[in-house]
């Protein structure tokens, strides 16, 4: 029983090799699928192990390691794949401007950047310093099912998505955001009180009435109102 949480987060590594190798095929929609399944499995080995009783160093250090394959190195080849479209479509006939595809392996540096402090910091149970990375690969993912998706179309994000310079500086803004002295709250539910959860809940509210209503392209707006409730500091309550 005791290695199985380790067994789930090498099924995460897995995925993230595979939508590796989805978006080196051109795959970008099929390596977003694989990334939710890193993240699926992410938040089922913690559960596992703590369920169990077996929560180790070891898995503390394996779960970084597949995270940065998975939501660091997966997430920035995706932008790095997203960006060398977008500069073929916008300036085909110059060729310096291919350098921006690079700035998607922020991500990946970023993302060790973050996970690196967290292994060391013991004050991260409840509340986290930085975007946590599996929240910025979501973003990056929803890219190009948001670009793709033909049942809701919102114009000026689209736009956005698909302009080099757009691309760019939100790769610059997620990366900043993981290293942030930000104090963002966990999304773990330690009580069903709406006293101790206030933030959680209206921000599962929040996103649920809002994925049904423009699918993928809510991400953003999701991941905006959780930075927005984490400043409001709406949790300040925790469960003991």
């Amino acid at each position: 029983m005791k290695h199985i949480p380790n067994f789930i987060t090498l099924l995460n590594l897995l995925a993230g090799c595979l939508a590796i190798v989805a978006i080196a095929n051109g795959a970008l929609t099929h390596a977003s699928w694989w990334i939710i399944l890193a993240a699926v499995l992410d938040l089922l080995d913690g559960a596992v192990a703590r369920m169990t009783g077996s929560v180790s160093a070891i898995g503390k250090q394996l779960d970084s390691l597949a995270d940065v394959v998975s939501f660091g190195v997966a997430p920035g080849f995706m932008i790095y794949a997203l960006l060398n479209n977008s500069t073929a479509i916008y300036y085909p006939d110059n060729e310096s401007m291919y350098y921006l595809a690079y700035t998607g392996f922020l991500i990946p540096l970023f993302a060790a950047l973050r996970l690196a402090r967290f292994n060391i910091d013991t004050g991260q149970e409840k509340n986290f310093t930085g975007m946590p990375t599996p929240t910025v690969a979501l973003m990056v993912l929803s890219i190009p099912i948001t670009v793709n998706c033909t049942l809701v179309e919102i114009p000026w994000l689209n736009d956005f998505l698909n302009h080099p310079w757009g691309l760019v500086g939100l790769t610059i803004v997620l990366s900043l955001l993981m290293v942030a002295p930000l104090r963002l709250f966990s999304l773990k539910i330690s009580s069903i009180y709406w006293k101790y959860n206030r933030a959680r809940y209206i921000l599962i509210i929040f996103a649920v009435v809002l994925f049904f209503s423009i699918r993928f392209a809510s991400i953003p707006f999701i991941l905006l109102m959780y930075i927005i409730l984490s400043l409001l500091k709406l949790n300040e309550a925790e469960a003991e």
